[in-house]
């Protein structure tokens, strides 16, 4: 029998605010893609699909709650390591990277994977930690290493993206715990000197994203391009958008990858400022109802997955908004709930189930706890 308290303490509100992106991410995926051209199931229907086991998968890890799963953080955190190096090795190579792993009729990305597993293991670390004052930084080492062994694989893929997301949704975890000011000046200090040696370990085509972030003209009919045809979107949509299906950045294939990364590109010109505040009001109210729910948090652990996990809708909302319009160098994000793709969306559901955990169980309480 389920405890009435478990299920007086879901958060509906979240769930309709999460449902309604969702239909709006459906609505807009069927015209950005209305114009493809070849058989096979529709985008939009394959994005409800995805969405509905999503909404199984964040329905059974908030029935089996957090603490269960935090119990086994370290196996799941050695299993998604090893299928990062399976990856390197095995993967199936897709637009020239490495990201995807075929286990028979079923094909994974463990690098979204990733994203949710640093998060129990980090709660677990944090969790079994007795530290009343702020951290220093060598007190950090081992929390930093567990974020950057999986972070540094998945450069490896290469994917700058999913990478950037696992150590921003780390550093989230890491920093609500307390850190001295001077270990963030040391960090921020050694960052700084580390970037020259990390431009190294760069593609040849993430770099000419970043040149052609710093000066779109140079390249517009190559790495600016999609920059530019984004700009070009958005701005053309004005204040109430060209109308539903009427976008001819979109309707008309200058806009490229725009039933993924550039999702929110094809919804700004046909909804113009006024639908992509609402899409991303909601957003924000998905971002609030997480904090609100950290902050009831009953313990450490609890707070801890769930900013974690509100960090995995924040940074992908905030960094692909910014890639869009301009401000932020292309680095492949999709828009929570609105782009299409069937392991974020999954994986960005799971995050929600693991939010609905920690607030289904502030009321109940656990003996030898």
């Amino acid at each position: 029998m389920i405890d009435r308290r478990l299920i007086a303490g879901f958060d509906w509100l979240l769930l309709i605010l999460v449902l309604t992106v969702g239909a709006c991410g459906v609505l807009n995926l069927y015209s950005a893609a209305s114009s493809f051209g070849g058989g096979g199931t529709p985008v939009y229907l394959k994005q409800i699909y995805w969405f509905g086991l999503g909404t199984l998968v964040m329905l059974g890890v908030a029935v089996v709650g957090a603490q269960r799963l935090t119990t086994i953080a370290y196996p799941l955190y050695g299993l998604v390591v090893i299928l990062l190096i399976a990856v390197l090795i095995w993967g199936k190579v897709i637009g020239g990277s490495q990201r995807w792993l075929a286990i028979g009729p079923l094909v994974i990305q463990p690098s979204e994977l990733a994203r949710l597993v640093v998060i129990l293991v980090l709660a677990q670390y944090f969790q079994r930690q007795d530290q009343l004052e702020p951290y220093k930084l060598r007190q950090l080492v081992i929390p930093l290493g567990l974020a950057l062994l999986p972070a540094l694989l998945i450069l490896k893929e290469p994917d700058l993206g999913t990478c950037i997301l696992v150590m921003l949704v780390s550093c989230s975890v890491i920093l609500i715990n307390g850190v001295k000011l001077t270990s963030l000046g040391i960090a921020a200090g050694s960052l700084l000197l580390v970037m020259p040696v990390a431009w190294r370990f760069l593609q040849d085509y993430q770099k000419r994203r970043i040149f052609s972030f710093l000066n779109p003209e140079s390249d517009p009919l190559g790495a600016a391009y999609h920059l530019i045809q984004s700009k070009i979107a958005v701005g053309s949509g004005r204040f109430t958008g060209k109308g539903y299906l009427a976008g001819t950045q979109s309707q008309l294939h200058f806009l490229p990858e725009q039933h993924t990364d550039f999702a929110f590109s094809v919804l700004a010109e046909e909804w113009g400022f006024i639908g992509a505040v609402v899409v991303l009001s909601l957003l924000a109210a998905i971002v609030y109802r997480g904090l609100s729910a950290a902050y009831r948090a009953k313990d450490r652990q609890g707070l801890l997955i769930v900013v974690g996990a509100t960090a995995m809708i924040f940074w992908p909302t905030v960094i692909n908004a910014g890639m869009v319009l301009g401000l932020f160098p292309v680095v492949g994000i999709p828009l929570p709930f609105v782009s299409y793709g069937g392991s974020s969306l999954v994986t960005t559901m799971a995050a929600i189930g693991l939010i609905q955990a920690v607030s289904m169980r502030r009321f109940v309480f656990h003996r030898g706890r």
